[in-house]
This record gives structure tokens, sequence and C-alpha cells, in this order.
């Protein structure tokens, strides 16, 4: 949680309180590092808490929450908003002991909501930064699938079905997963002792033959011609045929499966300069968003080759 802090100056005129004019006085407000979101047309963040009931937001007039998730080249969305009238930022208080979860996302203002103080700024600037990561999830963190070492992870593509490796959810094309051929067996990051079933010093998850029989592993077909080699099974005790060099059947694979990959979109709000009459901050960190649609599915299209 963190905690947010105000200064609050009193004039001593208004407040009849025994201090000289310009005393400063902190007020901690314990709001926590995320926020919501509501709103089709216009956008409202929003953050509340209970004991004592208070609440800060922020509406951003005619912009949509796909409007800042539309991100460039660089997997980055920034724009600096100008707090006005039409894009308000406010500090209320409650007389609820708890707060509604559609405070802020009904449509008809609830009864129930017993507002005491409501205090408005409409001056300063939102700063809005949206940044993209893309992951196939594969059990392998992106870092370490930059396999040529340049630094780009845009052209590793071991299997030349452009999809760099990082974005793959079958790196070596051979129609089995890589988080199903073992590439980081103990979870430490460590990929140095992944699975080598033929050791030849390929690890099965860059290896287009795992059992180094002369048939690719995605042509291992048997039973079935479905693009999955894990299910054609001629010995259960050993396992898998593309595991088997002990059988060599051939049906060539005609197709990659579906590949899906993941996108994960990260947005924070700055705050600068913002005045609420006794409330004011240089900078307040807003924090971040929570909202299960910053977290996109996608599926690929591979080439096959």
């Amino acid at each position: 949680m963190r905690k947010l802090y105000f200064v609050l100056t009193l004039l001593s005129l208004v407040f009849n309180l025994s201090c000289d004019d310009g005393d400063i006085i902190t007020i901690e407000l314990d709001f926590d590092d995320t926020f919501y979101s509501c709103g089709i047309d216009n956008l409202v963040f929003y953050k509340t808490k209970d004991d004592p009931s208070e609440s800060l937001s922020l509406k951003l007039t005619g912009v949509t929450l796909d409007d800042i998730l539309d991100v460039d080249a660089g997997g980055i969305f920034e724009e600096d908003y100008i707090i006005s009238s039409t894009n308000p930022f406010n500090y209320r208080t409650y007389s609820n002991t708890t707060l509604p979860n559609d405070l802020f996302c009904s449509d008809v203002p609830n009864s129930e909501v017993d507002i005491t103080k409501d205090i408005q700024s409409t001056s300063g600037i939102a700063d809005v930064k949206t940044v993209l990561t893309e992951a196939d999830d594969d059990g392998i963190p992106s870092n370490l699938e930059d396999i040529n070492g340049n630094g780009d992870l845009t052209d590793d593509d071991t299997d030349n079905d452009g999809i760099p490796n990082y974005l793959d959810s079958d790196d070596d094309g051979d129609n089995v997963l890589t988080i199903n051929e073992n590439p980081d067996p103990n979870g430490d990051g460590d990929l140095s002792d992944a699975q080598d079933t033929d050791g030849d010093g390929i690890p099965d998850y860059l290896d287009d033959d795992d059992d180094g029989d002369g048939v690719k592993t995605r042509d291992e077909e048997n039973d079935s011609t479905d693009n999955n080699p894990a299910n054609d099974i001629t010995n259960s005790a050993i396992g898998p045929d593309y595991l088997n060099p002990q059988v060599a059947t051939v049906v060539p694979a005609t197709g990659y499966r579906g590949h899906v990959y993941t996108q994960y979109y990260k947005v924070t709000v700055i705050l600068r300069n913002i005045d609420i009459d006794i409330l004011s901050a240089d900078e307040l960190d807003f924090g971040e968003l929570e909202d299960s649609a910053l977290t996109k599915t996608v599926t690929a299209n591979p080439v096959f080759n």
C-alpha cells in the first residue's frame, strides 16, 4: 500500500487556528498502489478506501481505454492530459462506512452514497504512460530467447516461421510446444539442464529431431495426423515415437499447431501540479491500473515451411 502525502496549508483567519499564516500540516491518505477504470467514451481513473471512506478520481473526457493502449512500434504510449473543468481531478470523502464497488461505474448514481466533501482540481497535468510487454509464456524468460546474443529479440526465429522465439510457443517448429519439452526442468532460470533426448548438444525445444533417428519430430505421426506428435505412441513403455529412436515412421506434417502469445499492458499515471484548494502536491504517483483488459491473448499464424 502506498501512502499518499499531501501538503495542507491552513490559514488561521479561515480556520481560527492559533498558528501563523502558511503553517504546514501534512495529511496522510492511505490508498492502494493500484487504481481502476470505468467509462466507454469518457475514461475515469479512480481508487477508493474505507475507514474513513475516501476516493481519488480523474476523468479524461473523450478518452477511451483503447486510446491509451494504442502503443507505438516500440510498445509505448505516452500522453500528457491537461487537468481542467472537462478533465477534473477529485478528492471526496463520504459518510458511508463502506463504498460500493460501482461507485464510479454505474450510469445511475447510488442514492445510498453520501458525499460529505468534494474538492476538485481543474489545473495540473496527468502523465499517462502505457508499456506493452509480449511473451509466449513457454517457460523461458524472454531475455533468454536472444539466441544470437545481439540484444534484439525480433531476429531470433529458430524455425523460420515468421514468429520470433520470444513470441513463439513452439520455437523449433516440431509441433511439440516448447513448454512441454522441458527447457528449464527445475525452473531456476538456467537452461543448461534443458532436456536433450538424443544428447546432441541441442536442447529438445530447439531440436527439430529430438530422438536423432533422422526423422523430423513433426513428421513422426502414426495413429493420428493432427500435427501433434505427442499423441503418437508405438511403445507405451518408452513414450511418444518422436522420443523413441527405434521408431521412425514418417507421416509428413501439413502445418503447424496453432500459436498463441500474451500481451501485457502496464498503465501508470503521474499527476503533476494539482491544486485542490487546501490540498496541493507537486507530483502524485497515482499508481498502476488494474484491469482484466490489460492482458490479451493473441493468435499467431506461423508460415509453414
